[in-house]
């Protein structure tokens, strides 16, 4: 088995003396999609945002490709080769589609002190190849303000691209997309992460998009960790199906949809 790209160890988080995460403790392998769900409230956001440095954790250490980031600000964090989306995407409006990962290249680079008349020069031909990549190179003089949602979102898995991640971040991957769009979204990651060897670990209420597009899951309930497994595994188990799934439900993986 691959060695570990994020080993996280016994992780927690206290907020005076409610216990939000509580002795949290797994692995990702490069290539591996793991989902991280719960009900509301059970911790994910919390977590997530521990291993991206957004919080500090009350307790236990974090390893991305074998360093501790104890202490690492986010910014340190993505120099180690994180890339990161969020729920609610966020993209310079004003400017193209092109112009919109040039940025985040030339973040990468740390070159965003330099002028824009230059900076519209540079790294032009690399941004044009990360949005063939994804299937956008049609948009790249697009102004992002006169795209749809759904172009958006993949336009933020763009931008996470240009850091040439190991490990990528996504928080609600699906949200506010139509269910079409959130499909063609996860398979296009789904096949990135295995051509590129990425790991990556996502947040994610829609259980469609999570047992059709994960390898492996990861349920939280009250800050604990209570089932770890293949997509299998966990729809079977009964303490999941008790308290988040719900004990009537059934999977059908025909129409890859979930049932009550």
């Amino acid at each position: 088995m691959a060695e570990p790209l994020l080993r996280v160890e016994s992780l927690s988080k206290a907020y005076g003396g409610v216990q939000a995460v509580k002795d949290v403790s797994f692995t990702l392998v490069p290539g591996e999609i793991l989902a991280l769900i719960g009900p509301n409230g059970a911790g994910k956001s919390t977590c997530f945002n521990m291993v991206n440095g957004q919080i500090e954790p009350s307790g236990g250490r974090i390893f991305i490709d074998g360093q501790d980031t104890a202490g690492m600000s986010p910014r340190q964090i993505w120099r180690l080769g994180v890339g990161r989306t969020f729920q609610v995407a966020a993209v310079f409006s004003s400017m193209t589609v092109r112009e919109n990962v040039q940025m985040a290249l030339l973040s990468h680079e740390n070159r965003t002190n330099v002028f824009w008349r230059q900076a519209r020069q540079m790294e032009s031909g690399k941004a044009d190849e990360i949005l063939e990549l994804i299937g956008m190179a049609s948009h790249a003089d697009r102004p992002c303000a006169e795209m749809a949602y759904g172009d958006v979102k993949r336009l933020e898995l763009a931008i996470a691209l240009a850091n040439d991640p190991k490990l990528l971040l996504m928080d609600e991957p699906a949200a506010g997309m139509a269910p079409r769009e959130r499909v063609e979204l996860m398979a296009l990651t789904g096949r990135i992460a295995r051509e590129r060897n990425i790991g990556v670990l996502f947040t994610e209420h829609d259980m469609d998009v999570v047992f059709a597009h994960a390898d492996r899951l990861m349920v939280l309930n009250r800050g604990e960790l209570i089932a770890e497994g293949d997509p299998e595994e966990v729809r079977h188990n009964p303490q999941v199906r008790a308290t988040y799934l719900g004990e009537g439900l059934v999977y059908d993986q025909a129409k890859t949809k979930v049932t009550t």
